[in-house]
């Protein structure tokens, strides 16, 4: 008897053991989806659609897999990540639409002559074959440091407009030369607006209202025409 109880001390805790936690096949299938995903399209991935199917899989990890809590941590930071992107696309539609919307008074170009930009020869130097999409001109995210000496040196700084609410913001726009009119001529008569050092939309000049300013900076008085 005393034999058997020893044999059965001995392997009690032999019985008791468990097995470790197994890895989720789901969970190691879904984080290569993401880290493909994110490294194609950085933070733009938490707003495409196969991010759906990414969390469908995380979901599916057993609670009690090895991988659990890493599925838990994936899925946090892909719903904060479409958050944050999709606050920042509001606040850029937002931006894009209250500039072209200009209601009177909104957006002012001042009546004093800006400084004239420097000279730039009629015929630029060729710059060799032309990067991809210069061939439409600049657009909303071009850097505004591309302006400068890029699509063939046609673009030149404009008069500063004063946007309500914003403030006084760069502008850029076609040099009246043939040779940038016939390469860019959806840019003719159309203000670049600059905003943090990169092209926040393409406003056309017929939009923006221009205001008399007196030295001070305020609005001239209205002229009597019939004294």
């Amino acid at each position: 008897m005393g034999v058997l109880s020893a044999v059965l001390l001995t392997l009690a805790p032999t019985a008791c053991r468990r097995e470790p936690p197994a890895p989720s096949a789901e969970y190691e299938e879904a984080a290569r989806r993401f880290r493909e995903l994110y490294a194609q399209k950085l933070d733009e991935a938490f707003l495409d659609p196969r991010v759906g199917e990414i969390e469908a899989q995380l979901q599916r990890v057993p609670a009690d897999s090895l991988d659990a809590e890493g599925a838990r941590e994936l899925l946090q930071r892909i719903k904060d990540g479409r958050q944050r992107m999709a606050a920042a696309a509001n606040e850029r539609e937002a931006a894009v639409a209250s500039a072209r919307e200009l209601p009177p008074g909104f957006a002012t170009a001042p009546s004093t002559e800006a400084p004239p930009p420097p000279p730039v020869a009629e015929e630029a130097p060729d710059a060799g074959a032309p990067d991809a999409g210069e061939g439409a001109g600049p657009r909303a995210g071009t850097a505004a440091s591309e302006l400068v000496a890029g699509f063939r040196g046609c673009f030149q700084r404009g008069t500063p407009i004063d946007v309500q609410g914003r403030g006084m913001r760069e502008t850029w726009q076609l040099a009246d030369r043939t040779a940038c009119r016939l390469e860019y001529p959806q840019h003719q008569d159309t203000f670049l607006l600059i905003e943090e050092g990169k092209v926040l939309t393409l406003l056309p000049k017929s939009a923006v209202q221009t205001v008399p300013v007196t030295p001070d900076g305020g609005p001239a008085p209205a002229t009597d025409a019939g004294r």
